[in-house]
């Protein structure tokens, strides 16, 4: 059996929390070692002639209960290189995309990178600076300091859609497994094909652990920075996203 789908993505928009799901389920099979396996984004993989996915391979235990192997690793939709190598993997891969309002997924990760010791700069120092230190990385993205790159959701979708067809593309809300958790899970059951009936343990998404608030003049600005990304993604994946930006209309 090959890798059957991935949660590909975003980062901090509530990947955690979907693995923990879908391990509850009995017919599907996660890694057996680690959550994120990181295999197409890692540029040492495919770097030779002929790529080796057995080194992919043994993170998986399947056993005969097993329908589905999955993974999840949030940078696949970001990484440029990913999707293509995904689709010479297994060309008819399922996406699981959780996305979250870009302006509180940046935030989110900032206060991560903070806590971890990879980033000393304020938040707002750390988008201005943003296009500086991602630099860096070039040809590459950077894996740390991507805050607001990472947030524009649209062109990645859209790669995803147009490499994989939108009917293998499962696109989530943040708020649809707060709001609606079970009629979410249930979504990803028929999306993956496994039984319906299955219910784990419900948990919270994600925790706010900030030590202190976003300064409300940041958010506004960025809010209208990603408002026309946010329309565009609208339009692309039919869903109402107002909610994400309406409190800072464009002048």
């Amino acid at each position: 059996m090959k890798v059957g789908f991935v949660i590909g993505g975003t980062q901090k928009g509530g990947t955690s929390a979907l693995d923990a799901f879908l391990r509850q389920h009995p017919e599907i099979c996660m890694p057996a070692d680690l959550k994120e396996v990181h295999f197409f984004d890692r540029e040492e993989m495919f770097r030779g002639p002929n790529v080796d996915y057995g080194k992919y391979h043994a993170h998986f235990r399947p056993n005969a209960r097993h329908k589905i192997i999955g993974e999840a690793s949030p940078i696949y939709m970001y990484w440029n290189s990913a999707p293509d190598r995904i689709s010479e993997y297994n060309p008819a891969m399922k996406w699981i995309l959780i996305l979250r309002n870009p302006v509180d997924r940046a935030y989110s990760a900032w206060n991560m990178e903070q806590k971890r010791g990879a980033d000393t700069l304020s938040f707002e120092e750390a988008i201005v600076r943003e296009p500086e230190r991602c630099r860096d990385a070039l040809p590459l993205q950077h894996r740390i300091f991507s805050y607001i790159d990472r947030g524009f959701y649209s062109a990645q979708v859209r790669r995803l859609f147009d490499i994989f067809g939108s009917k293998n593309c499962l696109v989530l809300l943040n708020e649809d497994l707060q709001t609606a958790h079970e009629q979410t899970l249930i979504d990803i059951w028929n999306f993956l094909g496994v039984d319906l009936s299955v219910r784990p343990t419900k948990a919270r998404v994600f925790e706010h652990d900030y030590d202190e608030t976003m300064d409300p003049k940041i958010r506004a600005k960025l809010t209208e920075m990603f408002q026309l990304d946010i329309q565009n993604l609208e339009q692309l994946i039919g869903r109402d996203l107002s909610s994400w930006y309406r409190n800072a209309p464009l002048k």
